[in-house]
């Protein structure tokens, strides 16, 4: 079985896990579709007039500048979009507690309830104190400047923010391409929304009519002056505010949580080596193999699921790790009712009522005992009624 396929994270999967994207990735198509429509549209009512306008084949570079820019922004578009993050792979157990002496904190012959690990820690990051959280769906501390996404379902490295229009996370391994991608737009914005004012200006010098006059001669220009003016201010400000961050080296969840007004950014080292850092360094390796084949899951001794892994009876309830609400598992309501009414058992009757009830405090109490680890030989005979009959016997000797 490929990895891709029991993926726990909410992401989609093309071409036989090669590419990654998020949740929301039918989104591309609607991007897609805002950059090539008005393209097309250019190309067809205002570049193909300005051909002949300008000497030396100057106006075919007009179209053909257009086409480049555009074939550029839907290569890092998927580049952006189809690639991991720097998703953090999940543990499957976690990891174990210790005292504050540092010991294991499974004393007493494992009787003793273990102690829950703290929410946070420190780390040290060039010099300076970095508390780092603990997270509750993928069983890790999560590294420096890691975040997990509550869309996508995953711990992203250098977690930026979660992109609708490109239906993935930014993170570590595809910001550089992001901010290729906004930036791209936004000159492809521009170059349109200006040829749109010469073809204008060309129409008044050569019928010698108003601006008016010559703006009512071609609708399409002033379509596509406006869907750029409005864009613009879109990906425009995107491409300023990440040139902001880039040079004072934080991401927009650092940003947005004011996380460097109280202290000092460890990660800041100016704004040449912070630039050189996101466009010029080496994009790490990803994690994980999504196309890796991985042995089926191991079954328990009472035919269940290993330990670690997430019956079939419970759901995962959604919550937002990173706004403090915590994840949990609850029994799913179609198995609760069918242990309430026992299956077909009449409920009137007392015997069956206790019996139920008894068989319900049973299981419960051997569940949590072989999920920690406790379900050994004694309390089996605890329960199986051996202890008493052991006890009787030895009073009467």
């Amino acid at each position: 079985m490929r990895t891709y396929r029991v993926w726990q994270g909410s992401n989609v999967f093309f071409l036989h896990g090669r590419f990654i994207f998020g949740p929301d990735a039918k989104s591309i198509f609607m991007t897609i579709f805002l950059v090539v429509a008005p393209v097309a549209i250019f190309c067809t009512f205002v570049a193909r007039k300005l051909w002949d306008d300008f000497p030396h084949h100057l106006g075919l570079s007009i179209m053909v500048i257009v086409i480049a820019l555009t074939i550029f922004v839907m290569i890092v578009l998927p580049l952006t979009s189809g690639r991991d993050p720097g998703i953090v792979p999940r543990n499957a157990y976690p990891p174990e507690p210790y005292d504050y002496d540092g010991t294991n904190a499974d004393i007493n012959n494992g009787l003793t309830p273990r102690p829950r690990l703290p929410r946070t820690k420190d780390v040290i990051v060039n010099g300076i104190p970095v508390k780092v959280k603990y997270c509750d769906t993928c069983l890790l501390y999560r590294p420096p400047r890691c975040s997990h996404c509550s869309v996508c379902d995953n711990c992203v490295e250098r977690f930026d923010h979660h992109c609708p229009w490109v239906g993935q996370c930014i993170g570590l391994r595809n910001y550089r391409f992001y901010y290729m991608f906004v930036l791209s737009a936004t000159l492809l914005c521009l170059y349109v929304h200006g040829f749109c004012w010469v073809y204008i200006r060309r129409i008044m010098d050569s019928e010698e009519v108003s601006i008016w006059k010559a703006m009512t001669k071609t609708p399409a220009s002033i379509a596509l002056i406006i869907y750029t003016f409005i864009s613009v201010w879109f990906v425009g400000g995107l491409t300023v505010f990440h040139t902001y961050l880039i040079s004072t080296n934080q991401s927009t969840y650092e940003n947005f949580r004011y996380r460097y007004d109280r202290q000092a950014n460890p990660y800041n080292r100016g704004i040449v080596e912070n630039f050189k850092e996101v466009l010029c360094f080496s994009i790490p390796p990803s994690k994980n193999n999504f196309r890796s084949k991985i042995p089926k899951e191991p079954l328990g001794p009472s035919g269940g699921v290993a330990v670690g892994f997430v019956s079939p009876l419970m759901r995962k309830t959604t919550g937002d790790v990173e706004m403090g609400r915590r994840p949990a598992y609850e029994e799913d309501s179609e198995y609760k009712d069918r242990s309430i009414d026992g299956e077909g058992l009449d409920m009137d009757d007392e015997l069956a009522d206790n019996m139920s009830l008894d068989l319900s405090r049973t299981l419960t109490r051997e569940g949590r005992e072989r999920e920690s680890g406790l379900y050994d030989k004694n309390n089996w005979e605890r329960s199986s009624g051996k202890w008493d009959q052991t006890q009787s016997s030895s009073r009467e000797r």
